[in-house]
């Protein structure tokens, strides 16, 4: 490998100093504080700052990669990240003793590839424009294009990740070999495939259709649940679910084999982002009962994401083992937290817009309301800043941003 060796000193220098930061005893009371807030007895708010716009982000090239092989700038980019966080906006992240090593899970995917148009690309950002063609026209189209995924296993390919990143880090921090974390949302393929406008057409115009697409999908992932359990291939002790701390002292569950990881063992989360137009009536019947068998399978669940699920509240209830609840921008916080209560984690979104036009009387006015609404209800809370498609090309407004957020979680 001494093609890597420059490579390699570059890596080993930067999980050096990852791991002094591991070891710091913050870290511990970091997931103490997690586990508290997920076990529905908080000691105060949490704070995460998650998908972040990394293009805008370098400050003096401490984001900038220097390897060359393409394996150890993911190493490289991961690192560097962490430090930069932790050196800006650190709020409640934990920095973990370990460096992950995926192990090499393929995912057939349903068979069903999206027809996309780009209309507009964001300057140094994964942030894009995009018109995507309906596909789906009747339910024959559902019964021939969409495929039970098949999950299979390159154990060869896992174990030379692993050696290679034993020459990498040998002596820095232990390894660990990372499991696969489902994504299993059934409305979100489907708005590519199909896109957002033709999905609710279809919801209204061929709910036949509708059914048989949503009914196919959640089909598949069961059978890909299966799959994973079977091959010892799913991930956990996760850090995070969906952008915010997962510690928790309810997981794992009774009988937990770790060569055997089961969805009951870990978290998952869902989300049906595009209902956000649809009645209470029709999430259910269309989301949550599809999503039940699979919401059932897992040990704890985080549901929402950008929906505003205030309206939706009888619903989402009914959803079992749920733990988290999203309160996006558009929702109505106070109807949501009376609805929430003690019952679930109030997980507040922030709108990213606060951050792209920075104001930081905005920023901290929202905060302290939430929290007032919050504590009103006795809602554990977490704030969680994510979706941040741009800084405004001002990378120190995400800081600012932070330590507002602190000063109201502290307080």
């Amino acid at each position: 490998m001494d093609k890597y060796e420059k490579d390699r000193v570059i890596l080993r220098e930067l999980a050096s100093r990852v791991a002094e930061i591991a070891a710091l005893p913050v870290q511990e009371e970091k997931r103490r504080l997690w586990r508290k807030l997920n076990g529905l007895r908080p000691e105060r708010p949490m704070v995460t700052i998650d998908q972040v716009c990394w293009g805008e982000m370098d400050i003096d090239g401490k984001l900038a990669l220097r390897c060359e092989d393409k394996e150890c700038r993911a190493y490289e980019t991961v690192f560097r990240r962490i430090l930069f966080q932790w050196e800006y906006f650190p709020v409640d992240m934990v920095v973990e003793p370990f460096i992950k090593v995926y192990k090499a899970v393929n995912h057939s995917g349903f068979g069903v590839t999206t027809q996309v148009h780009t209309l507009a690309a964001y300057e140094n950002a994964d942030v894009l424009s995009q018109k995507f063609e309906n596909q789906f026209k009747s339910i024959d189209d559902v019964i021939n294009k969409v495929k039970t995924p098949v999950i299979t296993h390159d154990a060869a390919e896992t174990k030379r990740r692993m050696e290679t990143a034993q020459w990498l880090f040998d002596g820095i921090m232990p390894l660990r070999e990372e499991g696969y974390d489902p994504y299993l949302s059934i409305w979100d393929p489907i708005a590519q495939w199909m896109s957002v406008e033709g999905a609710l057409y279809g919801l209204v115009d061929n709910p036949d259709m509708m059914h048989a697409l949503a009914k196919r999908i959640a089909d598949g992932y069961m059978s890909e649940l299966d799959q994973l359990e079977e091959q010892g291939l799913l991930c956990h002790s996760q850090a995070l679910i969906h952008c915010t701390g997962a510690f928790t002292g309810d997981l794992p569950a009774p009988g937990f084999n770790p060569e055997k990881p089961r969805a009951l063992d870990i978290w998952m989360f869902g989300l049906a982002q595009m209902f956000v137009t649809v009645s209470p009536a029709m999430f259910e019947e269309f989301e949550i009962n599809y999503m039940m068998p699979i919401f059932e399978r897992f040990g704890l669940v985080y549901y929402g994401c950008c929906d505003p699920l205030d309206g939706k509240m009888n619903e989402v209830r009914k959803i079992p083992r749920l733990r988290k609840i999203s309160m996006s921008p558009w929702a109505n916080k106070e109807r949501g937290a009376e609805k929430i209560g003690r019952d679930y984690v109030f997980s507040n979104k922030p709108n990213p817009a606060f951050i792209a036009a920075f104001n930081e009387e905005v920023i901290r006015k929202d905060l302290e309301e939430t929290r007032a609404l919050t504590a009103k209800y006795g809602c554990p809370l977490e704030f969680i800043f994510k979706d941040i498609s741009t800084v405004g090309h001002e990378p120190l407004n995400l800081k600012k941003c932070a330590d507002i957020a602190m000063e109201v979680a502290m307080r």
